[in-house]
């Protein structure tokens, strides 16, 4: 069970740090508006992020508790969600572009509130939570519902603390990828070796 949580643990963290929307608009937020800014940011994100891990919970543990064969055919989507995430990664350019023009300024508590209906408005969310989460229940006899809400926490926990490094390191992360692509590249293979990797656990 705990090398499962871990597992699960490290690749939220690998895809936490590699480029997306949501970290590139909390680098942004925190170059412009400061730190804090940034952090409320992320707190909007991941209050988004219980949710979506809600949906996920009570949806699918209804499904495993009805009918076994329905939850398979699940992990089947779910590995091969993950396997056509990789082949976008691989399509997809390795440089890391943002920029800080013409970003307005917002309160904490306005930012807060974009990072939370940035997260629940993304549908794409709910389908990579109901790709992922499944692929690690850890329990025969510990209730679904509590384990997609372990798995649930200990998402929101990762990505939490990679987002706000993320907003409190901002000025010398910018610096770093404007000075070195190369992050980019190494960043987008991580990200590719996470969800083929989880995709290949499936199939074993």
């Amino acid at each position: 069970m705990l090398e499962i949580l871990i597992s699960f643990a490290l690749s939220t963290g690998a895809l936490a740090i590699s480029p997306g929307p949501d970290n590139i608009f909390v680098l942004t937020q925190s170059i412009v508006n400061g730190r804090k800014f940034g952090i409320a940011t992320v707190l909007g994100l991941m209050t988004g992020c219980i949710i979506h891990t809600t949906l996920i919970a009570f949806g699918v543990s209804e499904i495993i508790r009805t009918n076994e064969n329905i939850f398979f055919i699940i992990k089947l989507f779910g590995a091969a969600y993950l396997l056509y995430l990789s082949y976008k990664v691989f399509k997809s350019n390795a440089k890391i572009a943002f920029s800080t023009e013409n970003v307005e300024k917002k309160s904490t508590f306005e930012l807060f509130k974009t990072g939370f209906w940035m997260n629940i408005l993304n549908p794409k969310v709910t389908i990579f939570f109901l790709a992922f989460f499944p692929q690690f229940l850890f329990s025969k006899t510990i209730s679904t519902v509590i384990q997609f809400y372990v798995l649930g926490g200990i998402f929101i926990l990762v990505s939490f603390i990679v987002f706000s490094l993320i907003a409190i390191l901002a000025g010398s992360i910018s610096e770093l990828i404007k000075k070195n692509q190369n992050v980019g590249v190494f960043l987008k293979w991580l990200q590719i070796v996470v969800f083929v990797g989880i995709a290949v656990f499936i199939f074993m």
